[in-house]
């Protein structure tokens, strides 16, 4: 462990990322930016890491963006960031352009089914809460006391099985969508719009799994897993106060005078 709190390990691949041409610097919201909370809602962001992030995205060559499984509006309004930081919603489906995706009539028609399926379901458990998007809807069971699983367990069997019906699981949600969502795909679309020369991406869920599968780490990118659970990440931090540390410390050492090429 350095003295700054983040592994040795982890200071040296961050030192080396810093350094590079162009840098893009990505991370999940719910779990990294914000604590985990009993209610979607009342996510906060950490001052610490919006902080950091707004002096990441000032720097020359250097791009931030915020890929989540929220709505883009909704993530906008609870983070508070703008630009020059890039926000991604729908779990990389959402860009400020519109999605990845056209949502047609027959996958809005969908959508209304799916929605009043997961209604259906919920009621049977109380705690249970579905949250509705534009092109998806989720059932979040974190505040269910009794049969959690059980209410997950019913929408694989029901409606996650239908077709069209695209299915990404977290802690304790499932959100069912009617377009292709991947943060991997997001990332390549940042990465190529950039021309980035090096992605840094911190995430802490099962969802982010899909982008630490599009790094490259032979080419200097640098995953980190925030908190316990299997991952394919290189490297691991423990909490948020961690990911706002690593932010900073990449816009400490990223300073203009520190840029490679």
């Amino acid at each position: 462990m350095s003295a700054n709190g983040i592994p040795g390990d982890l200071t040296e691949a961050l030192t080396a990322a810093a350094g590079r041409g162009r840098l893009l610097v990505a991370s999940d919201y719910d779990g990294c930016i914000s604590p985990i909370v009993s209610r979607p809602e009342d996510a906060v962001p950490n001052p610490a890491s919006i902080t950091a992030i707004e002096h990441v995205a000032a720097l020359p060559d250097t791009f931030v963006a915020v890929i989540s499984g929220r709505e883009l509006a909704v993530l906008a309004q609870l983070s508070g960031l703008h630009a020059p930081a890039i926000l991604v919603g729908s779990h990389g489906s959402e860009f400020e352009s519109g999605f990845a995706e056209e949502i047609t009539p027959e996958r809005a028609a969908l959508l209304d089914r799916l929605i009043a399926e997961l209604r259906s379901i919920a009621s049977d458990y109380p705690g249970a809460m579905v949250e509705t998007k534009p092109a998806s809807t989720t059932l979040h069971v974190r505040n269910v006391e009794q049969d959690a699983d059980d209410a997950l367990d019913r929408v694989r069997r029901g409606p996650a099985s239908w077709s069209g019906v695209q299915v990404t699981e977290g802690k304790a949600i499932i959100e069912l969508a009617v377009i292709e969502t991947s943060k991997g795909h997001a990332l390549d679309v940042l990465r190529k719009q950039h021309d980035a020369d090096v992605v840094i991406y911190i995430g802490d869920d099962v969802t982010d799994e899909k982008a630490f599968a599009h790094l490259r780490p032979a080419d200097g990118d640098v995953g980190i897993k925030v908190g316990t659970g299997d991952t394919i990440a290189g490297y691991r931090v423990d909490d948020t106060d961690d990911v706002a540390t690593v932010l900073d410390f990449v816009a400490t050492h990223r300073q203009p005078s520190g840029t490679g090429t």
